[in-house]
């Protein structure tokens, strides 16, 4: 029993390494000059698979950037002395007595149709959806309102655990302000000023015994479910009729006007011998803040369907120039770490000079997901409809490949060898060694003598993919670079 526990926790401080292979890797480390807890460190940052998410909510102005500020340790999210300032859902990696999580900042949209409570309400739902944790953030200095009352009902329904924070406490004479916040039935409320850092570590404190050391694991055959599908795309580019054509029967609604599906579809599906759970979406129309009433909860409802699927099948107008918008859309998903198929739809209405001018477009403007499965399809006549799952199962191959750290440092060397990164300032720097401690997506750590330069990591990169496929899937690769001390000895 001892040992099965021992053995769950290395591989979780390891990631993708086993201990055999974790203790070769340290030793060739130290080898090269480089300290263990820095490797450990690295380790643990790309090993360490989805972070557990802590939601930062309340009503406009009570300071919910300015604490974001503050447990990340940095000036990043805006901050500014009225409301409404942050609009889009912005997350940020966080760190505290050495454990690592994600933050995420969300705004009270005042310019909403539907008005500021019911806007806060809505943002505050979709936030504690996601997230694994919850600080919910009150003004001491005003009291409870109606508004943070109606939050305080999304909360108890949504189950999760919620820390209490009584912001813009900047002194003692503020600590009986903060007491009557008892009254929200949330428990302790934790006395803060984001502002000058006053109770942040206690609240921090909270927030870790709250937060599960890793998040539930939505997705996978690790659980017996079905793979997870996300179709997204600009409004009408035919998601809807995509979905009904591959379960061969009428499923969701189809209508000619932009818009018609809000909120995501999920449909289990039987294709290719296999049982898929296929996610319609919204379409997204532009950038979040900028969209008002429904379709602006139906991107925040799209965005969090992407986030808990595997595979982002991302359908593109074949008849319709690529668009700004269609670019944004694939980040989303490569930001999001999700495996990636190309569907170009209406291919059935191209004539061959669209087609001829398709391919440069491609060829321009998708150059950053070359590596990506694509197939030509038409929703409405099913053409090459057969063609869909074999490009999604490739890419979910390559979402889950590893490399073994022996033979991953094999292939460096002959990199290195052959392909050496150009001198800058009298200094050549050079991969020294590498591993691979995490999947889904697969991400690399390289320990280097010196700075690498961009240019030379896509390089890296292109390899890598050329030598072990990697189809369908981004890549995330971060580098270590050796301190200027002596080589171990």
């Amino acid at each position: 029993m001892n040992d099965q526990i021992h053995s769950e926790g290395s591989d979780h401080e390891h990631g993708a390494l086993g201990d055999a292979e974790y203790a070769e890797f340290m030793e060739l480390a130290a080898q090269e000059g480089f300290a263990p807890e820095d490797v450990e460190g690295a380790l643990g940052e790309a090993g360490h698979g989805p972070l557990p998410v802590l939601a930062v909510v309340g009503r406009p102005n009570v300071g919910k950037s300015t604490l974001v500020n503050r447990i990340i340790g940095r000036r990043e999210a805006v901050v500014q002395d009225k409301p409404g300032v942050t609009r889009d859902r912005v997350s940020y990696e966080a760190e505290w007595a050495g454990r690592r999580f994600k933050v995420v900042d969300t705004g009270g949209w005042e310019q909403d149709v539907l008005g500021l409570d019911a806007s806060v309400a809505a943002q505050a739902e979709y936030a504690i959806e996601t997230a694994d944790a919850v600080v919910f953030v009150v003004d001491a200095t005003v009291g409870a309102t109606d508004t943070d009352e109606a939050v305080v009902k999304l909360l108890r329904r949504a189950g999760k655990p919620v820390v209490l924070c009584a912001n813009k406490v900047d002194g003692q004479s503020g600590e009986a302000d903060a007491t009557t916040l008892w009254s929200l039935g949330l428990g302790e409320p934790h006395p803060v000023s984001s502002l000058h850092g006053r109770g942040t570590g206690d609240l921090l404190d909270a927030v870790l015994e709250a937060l599960p050391e890793a998040p539930a694991q939505t997705f996978g055959t690790a659980l017996g479910g079905p793979r997870r599908i996300a179709l997204i795309g600009r409004p009408n580019v035919g998601k809807s009729s995509l979905l009904n054509k591959v379960a061969g029967e009428d499923r969701v609604v189809v209508n000619a006007l932009a818009g018609t599906t809000r909120d995501p579809v999920d449909e289990l599906i039987q294709l290719g011998g296999s049982t898929w759970k296929f996610i319609d979406t919204a379409g997204i129309r532009r950038r979040v803040h900028l969209q008002e009433g429904a379709d602006y909860y139906a991107s925040l409802r799209t965005a969090a369907a992407v986030e808990k699927a595997e595979v982002a099948v991302i359908l593109i107008d074949a008849s319709e120039s690529i668009s700004v918008q269609d670019q944004r859309i694939i980040t989303m998903a490569v930001d999001a770490g999700r495996a990636v198929v190309v569907a170009f739809n209406k291919w059935d209405t191209l004539d061959e000079e669209r087609r001829y001018y398709l391919e440069r477009e491609i060829e321009t403007e998708l150059a950053q997901i070359a590596w990506a499965p694509r197939v030509n399809v038409s929703a409405v006549t099913g053409r090459h409809m057969e063609k869909l799952v074999p490009a999604i199962e490739t890419a979910l191959d390559g979402w889950e490949t590893r490399v073994p750290t022996g033979r991953l440092n094999a292939f460096l060397g002959e990199i290195v060898a052959s392909h050496p990164h150009p001198v800058r300032g009298g200094k050549q720097p050079r991969i020294l060694f590498g591993t691979q401690p995490g999947t889904k997506p697969p991400r690399f750590v390289l320990f280097a003598s010196g700075f690498l330069e961009h240019g030379y990591r896509r390089f890296v990169e292109r390899r890598l993919r050329e030598e072990f496929g990697f189809e369908g899937t981004p890549l995330h690769i971060s580098v270590r670079v050796r301190e200027k001390r002596g080589r171990a000895k």
